[in-house]
């Protein structure tokens, strides 16, 4: 366990809503960290809607879900953000001074007056194949995680899925100085889901021999002296065949899982944490849901929604990090101190 983060406020979702309520407690005056189950900023957004278009977003009439990611994140730069990546929350508790003592899976502590959760419908995590036998091998030659060369450099390497992650991952790992020994890819069927330019550059990829396709679905698999050796596939044709590997990339697309959110005492209506629309706190003061985590009468789970809920939230938290102070709204049009809270003057 490393040594707790004393913060003001702590963001749980790095999604575009948890990117705007950044930005909205950075114009309070507010600094905050952030965690995500993910290994990267965007979330679901950025996840499942990389390249797919967005026409709803105020002022935008298009943006790629990728893009309006990166424009949030412009947004929130001048507020310097600590993002604490790949963390997922499993523990909650109140502490004697009322603040909120939080640790996550990766071992990092932190101790919060503020708590925001824009944790979408759950923290996203990896689907995994499901195959009897096969949990063992996880993390040494069985991997779920994003792709990265140093899975499978110089090794024989079966990637299953049929998305952009799964066909980009055998792109790269047939050429280059980290190329694997081998490629293929596995899928149950020859139809993909990935972008246009990827299936054309994977079947050119096969046609001049730096990899592989495979269509079948597993079934079994073989091991040796504790190492996983090969998959038995169920083919298109109704067959058994074996697929010999030393390392199963799967990119088999993400879950959603509402995780310890569950077991963290908030009021709750189907899997969903009831708010007040003053300023979107939850059952528990100090702690906040904004965006698709959150329910109340008349909720839409859209991304402008949550931008709403997110600034309410903000002024939700200066009144509880600062009841002393009168809070006044101000405008970035003409308000001298967010211009420099944004680092214009």
């Amino acid at each position: 366990m490393s040594t707790p983060i004393d913060t003001e406020a702590l963001v749980v979702g790095a999604g575009p809503v948890g990117l705007f309520q950044v930005f909205q407690l950075g114009l309070q005056g507010i600094r905050c960290h952030v965690v995500d189950a993910l290994p990267h900023v965007g979330g679901q957004c950025a996840e499942l809607y990389a390249g797919k278009p967005i026409y709803d977003i105020p002022g935008i009439p298009f943006c790629t879900g990728q893009e309006l990611v990166e424009r949030l994140q412009q947004q929130a730069a001048p507020f310097q953000p600590m993002l604490h990546l790949g963390h997922q929350l499993t523990q909650i508790e109140r502490q004697p001074d009322q603040r909120w003592a939080v640790t996550t899976d990766a071992g990092q502590g932190f101790v919060t007056t503020t708590l925001f959760i824009a944790a979408g419908v759950g923290a996203f995590v990896p689907r995994r194949m499901v195959l009897e036998g096969l949990a063992p091998f996880e993390g040494t030659q069985v991997f779920a995680e994003h792709p990265t060369p140093e899975h499978w450099a110089g090794q024989h390497l079966v990637v299953a899925g049929d998305g952009d992650s799964a066909l980009q991952a055998c792109l790269d790992a047939s050429a280059g100085p980290q190329a694997a020994a081998s490629v293929v890819l596995l899928h149950r069927r020859d139809q993909f889901s990935a972008a246009p330019d990827l299936i054309n550059r994977m079947r050119q990829a096969c046609q001049e021999g730096r990899m592989r396709f495979v269509a079948g679905q597993p079934t079994g698999l073989r091991a040796e002296e504790g190492r996983l050796k090969a998959l038995e596939l169920l083919n298109p044709q109704g067959q058994s065949e074996w697929l010999t590997l030393d390392v199963l990339q799967t990119c088999l697309g993400l879950s959603p899982k509402l995780g310890p959110v569950a077991q963290w005492g908030l009021a709750m209506e189907r899997k969903q944490l009831v708010v007040n629309t003053e300023n979107f706190g939850t059952s528990e003061p100090g702690i906040f849901a904004v965006g698709d985590i959150n329910t109340y009468p008349g909720k839409k789970k859209l991304i402008l929604c949550g931008f709403h809920e997110a600034t309410l939230a903000a002024f939700g938290a200066v009144a509880l990090l600062r009841p002393a102070e009168k809070t006044l709204l101000q405008y970035t049009t003409t308000s001298t101190l967010l211009h420099q809270r944004l680092g214009l003057i």
